[in-house]
């Protein structure tokens, strides 16, 4: 026991020190409450010391009322560490946190929640008949995931106030983060990037050189109802259709202005049209918005998502533990904000339910016939 509580004071006293400076007695507050909790609480016995460390710390991350920033127990953090590969269970969406509702950014092909017909922009009200009112991004992630077979019931206010349940069994998600094929009649490469993983580049790789590259008249690039991901993939991902420069900037109060720059692109250059919408996120706009700067290639469809905030873990704890915390907000090279914004494609075409067909895809394929053998952009 007294082991336990010198591990407890040392951490805490870590924790405050990294936060608040040398001398600093605005928090001495905290140790005292953790005192007086295993003075004078009735059932101090029954408290573990990581309970009460877990729960400092999680209330200082939430008070700061970011949606990005948390704090993870150690089976918290293997969860998300597992989402990044691309294999976890449960039914298959990306979420975030809008104006303080649990929010669909998208669900992924071929998952039950694409099957049970949710949608970008949906309002997750509540998981198995329990709201979702001030839920985090971790605790709904952590009830919707669950045992390959289980059931899971999300209820759903989509878009145009259309409120339903949708029970959805959970199985073993595994995204192929890149997807593509050859379309010999257009003579057009269409390439899907569902996310952007650690393998996303070297498959987007693949995929291009799939392709025969003498004959090519375009590249249609799908991220629609991408997340995004890791940051340096979608910088890697860029490179193959930016010749030079800088793919995006970053700036934060830790660490000043950073940017990422194209390593270089060996892929011939040919007309490129970017399919987005409102599920296009983060790393997705990264490499979009790059693309639209540099004149690379033409952004077709409706607004993105809008986040332009990047994420790191600052801090591992002992027992497995982690913090990740918003650090700074992500510029395209034209020093363009995406945070709340999104991008506004060249090409505004909607994409109703209703409609036969893709005319999104079809009027990327337009552009791309209208263009065949004229380059564009100072970037490529």
């Amino acid at each position: 026991m007294l082991l336990r509580k010198v591990l407890f004071a040392v951490l805490l006293a870590g924790l405050l020190a990294a936060a608040t400076g040398p001398g600093d007695v605005l928090f001495s507050p905290l140790g005292q409450v953790y005192q007086m909790i295993r003075t004078y609480y009735y059932r101090s016995d029954q408290v573990p010391d990581t309970q009460l460390l877990h729960g400092a710390i999680r209330g200082m991350i939430d008070s700061l009322g970011d949606p990005y920033s948390t704090f993870f127990t150690p089976e918290e953090y293997q969860g998300w560490q597992d989402s990044l590969s691309g294999e976890y269970s449960g039914v298959g969406i990306e979420i975030t946190l809008r104006n303080g509702r649990v929010t669909v950014v998208t669900p992924f092909p071929g998952t039950p929640a694409y099957a049970g017909g949710i949608r970008p922009g949906d309002w997750i009200m509540a998981v198995d008949g329990d709201s979702t009112e001030g839920w985090t991004l971790e605790k709904t992630s952590s009830r919707i995931r669950g045992e390959a077979g289980t059931t899971v019931v999300l209820t759903i206010q989509h878009e145009d106030g259309t409120i339903r349940d949708v029970p959805l069994v959970r199985q073993k998600i595994v995204i192929e983060s890149v997807r593509w094929e050859y379309r010999a009649e257009e003579k057009v490469g269409y390439i899907r990037i569902l996310r952007f993983d650690f393998d996303t580049p070297g498959l987007l790789g693949k995929a291009l050189f799939s392709f025969p590259l003498q004959e090519l008249a375009g590249i249609v690039l799908d991220l629609r109802n991408n997340p995004g991901g890791v940051l340096s993939s979608s910088v890697e991902a860029a490179s193959y259709f930016i010749d030079r420069g800088v793919v995006v900037r970053t700036r934060g109060p830790s660490f000043g202005e950073r940017t990422y720059s194209s390593r270089g692109n060996s892929v011939p250059n040919v007309p490129l049209a970017v399919l987005v919408n409102k599920g296009t996120a983060s790393a997705a706009e990264i490499m979009a918005g790059a693309i639209q700067d540099y004149g690379a290639g033409v952004l077709v469809g409706t607004p993105t998502f809008g986040k332009g905030l990047v994420q790191e873990i600052v801090m591992r704890l002992p027992d497995g533990g982690a913090i990740k915390l918003t650090t700074g907000e992500y510029f395209t090279p034209n020093n363009r904000s995406v945070q709340d914004v999104g991008l506004t494609p060249d090409l505004l075409v909607e994409r109703k339910e209703t409609d036969d067909g893709d005319p999104q895809l079809a009027a990327a394929l337009e552009w791309i016939a209208s263009r065949a053998g004229v380059l564009t952009g100072t970037g490529r």
